[in-house]
């Protein structure tokens, strides 16, 4: 998909600041600092559209960005973040929720998860909350140029290994860097928006 429009519409907190034009969205859903911002740049060829930080638990809001007219990616906030307190972190929990159960433009879902670790116990809960709601989804693992590409397969086997995931729900394996997986990245997008 060649993109040539893209813009931050909103930094929503509740369902009435939610766009209400219908289009439909992909949101990315993943640890803090896992590099969804990098993603959301990386597939729309922009360098900072998305902020990123190095500062971890800094997406409160679900970011709201259109692209080319024709859809929105939704970052959620991160979660797993221990310097957040607890009232912070249930607010944040009931944002999701809200937005995951309620939301019918919400066509897909990305797990990003980090390549280099095996998926924390907060991956496998998202995971199964995605799960339980059977909101279609796909396992997106970011930072594979910080893995030797002959370790690749281990990693891969590990994080379905983790996530427990069913054998036709493919892992895309992608960098920020090099761009590795974005193709596969917007296949997947484009099925969920036909």
């Amino acid at each position: 998909m060649q993109v040539h429009d893209a813009e931050i519409i909103i930094s929503a907190v509740t369902p009435k600041q939610y766009p209400d034009t219908g289009l439909p969205e992909i949101a990315l859903a993943g640890r803090s600092n896992v590099g969804k911002s990098s993603f959301i740049n990386k597939m729309i060829n922009r360098k900072a559209l998305a902020r990123t930080s190095s500062k971890p638990g800094k997406t409160q809001t679900l970011n709201y960005y259109l692209i080319n007219k024709e859809f929105y990616f939704v970052d959620v906030p991160g979660y797993g973040y221990a310097k957040v307190s607890k009232t912070e972190r249930a607010k944040w929990g009931e944002m999701l929720e809200t937005y995951f159960t309620q939301r019918d433009v919400l066509k897909h879902v990305f797990l990003v998860v980090d390549f280099r670790h095996p998926p924390t116990a907060d991956d496998v809960m998202m995971k199964e909350f995605i799960d339980f709601y059977q909101i279609p989804y796909t396992v997106l693992a970011t930072k594979i140029d910080k893995i030797p590409r002959g370790k690749w397969n281990q990693h891969a086997a590990q994080t379905k290994k983790t996530l427990q995931l069913p054998s036709d729900n493919h892992l895309i394996l992608f960098s920020s860097e090099t761009g590795e997986g974005k193709e596969q990245a917007w296949k997947v997008i484009q099925q969920y928006l036909s």
